[in-house]
């Protein structure tokens, strides 16, 4: 094990090498390129023994990875924003297939307007694809993701595609020292790919077949079902990374300073750094306050979460994402999960930092005070008052 100091896209490009995938396909975007460009070097000076394949566009990029995982050889790709977009049609179509694809999600604000700073619109727009959804809160946790979700993703009772995110610039960007295992700790944590069912000219089959009425239904059940199921084998998988590496893994969540709080603050990403420095000094007043600390969002471990928040009396949701003309994302599935349980803490939800708009301990405690007063529920935070906004 060796600890550097780098760039978390490195850590990511360094985790991904050391997982050897075979084909490696990307198109360059803001802010995931440094990914792809050092996984390309490291191909190129044969650090990396991985054909990888440039391309015209990120739908090209998501069809390449279908295409060699569908022959049964493990795959990478990355991307961010529109990327994320331009690939939609083809995220379906992996999981639709089964087929274990790892895509690392360097958040950014969707466009219009063009903006090229973090928030995870992105990732949340594609929620319902069948992937698998991790956040990173920092970027050691976005490297150990990375062959976490191969793990989760190969296992015969999953075989789903896993989505690792990452906010960008505030981790992709960022300079940490992070832990690099040897070689051979992955290797034993990591076996090779054994799929099963692969395109063999021996034992012909066909994927992403024209299914009938009295099939498709059946099929997205099968996917329900092994997404259910992602629960406990994520956790599992954490468990057996702590003992391989030495080093905990949250799992499909983190609770923090949550076992006698009142009010729980709920985020996913990097903005949970900021909120325990918020705990923290609250604490230290007395004020009973803790985080959890989301990190798989697909599958949404409800049960897991209302057990965590089940002693709380006020929960409080800040989340880098909306669903225009609807609750915000993650404040809905907290609801969802909390109806017609006993325990009914009271949820409220903002939105914080799209665009790239910095989230500071101030924004967070005029959340907390504005849930207490009841002030703007369900509101936007530091929405700028010297604009003439619509209908106001």
């Amino acid at each position: 094990m060796a600890r550097r100091m780098m760039e978390g896209s490195q850590a990511v490009a360094s985790a991904v090498a050391l997982c050897r995938p075979q084909v490696i396909s990307a198109y360059p975007i803001t802010p995931q390129t440094h990914i792809v460009q050092e996984l390309g070097q490291k191909v190129a000076d044969g650090d990396l023994v991985a054909e990888f394949v440039n391309v015209e566009s990120e739908h090209s990029a998501a069809s390449v990875v279908l295409g060699a995982s569908a022959t049964g050889v493990r795959v990478y790709t990355a991307s961010s924003s529109q990327g994320i977009m331009l690939m939609a049609e083809v995220l379906f179509n992996i999981s639709g297939m089964r087929l274990p694809v790892v895509l690392t999600c360097v958040n950014r604000a969707l466009s219009a307007p063009l903006s090229i700073w973090n928030d995870q619109q992105d990732s949340i727009s594609v929620r319902d694809s069948g992937f698998l959804q991790l956040y990173a809160e920092n970027n050691q946790e976005a490297a150990d993701l990375v062959y976490q979700a191969y793990r989760i993703a190969e296992d015969h009772r999953i075989a789903l595609p896993v989505m690792v995110c990452m906010d960008g610039y505030i981790l992709s960007h960022a300079w940490e020292g992070v832990d690099i295992p040897d070689q051979s700790t992955v290797d034993a944590f990591l076996p090779p790919f054994e799929p099963i069912y692969k395109l063999d000219p021996d034992q012909p089959l066909t994927f992403g077949m024209f299914m009938e009425p009295d099939k498709y239904l059946e099929n997205r059940y099968m996917i329900q079902n092994a997404m259910e199921r992602a629960v406990g084998v994520i956790q599992e998988v954490a468990h057996d990374f702590e003992r391989a590496f030495g080093r905990a893994s949250a799992g499909v969540m983190e609770e923090y300073q949550t076992a006698d709080a009142s009010t729980v603050f709920v985020v996913m990403g990097s903005l949970a750094s900021t909120i325990k420095e918020v705990v923290d000094e609250l604490r230290e007043r007395g004020e009973k306050v803790g985080l959890l600390r989301l990190v798989s969002y697909r599958p949404f471990p409800q049960d897991l979460v209302c057990g965590a928040l089940a002693r709380a009396k006020s929960i409080i949701v800040i989340e880098k994402a909306l669903s225009l003309g609807g609750p915000a994302p993650l404040v809905s599935e907290l609801r969802s999960a909390f109806y017609g349980r006993p325990a009914q803490p009271g949820v409220t939800g903002f939105v914080a930092g799209l665009g790239g708009r910095d989230i500071t301990v101030d924004t967070v405690k005029a959340a907390l005070e504005r849930a207490r007063t009841g002030a703007g529920v369900d509101g936007f935070l530091d929405l700028r008052t010297d604009l003439e906004l619509e209908g106001e």
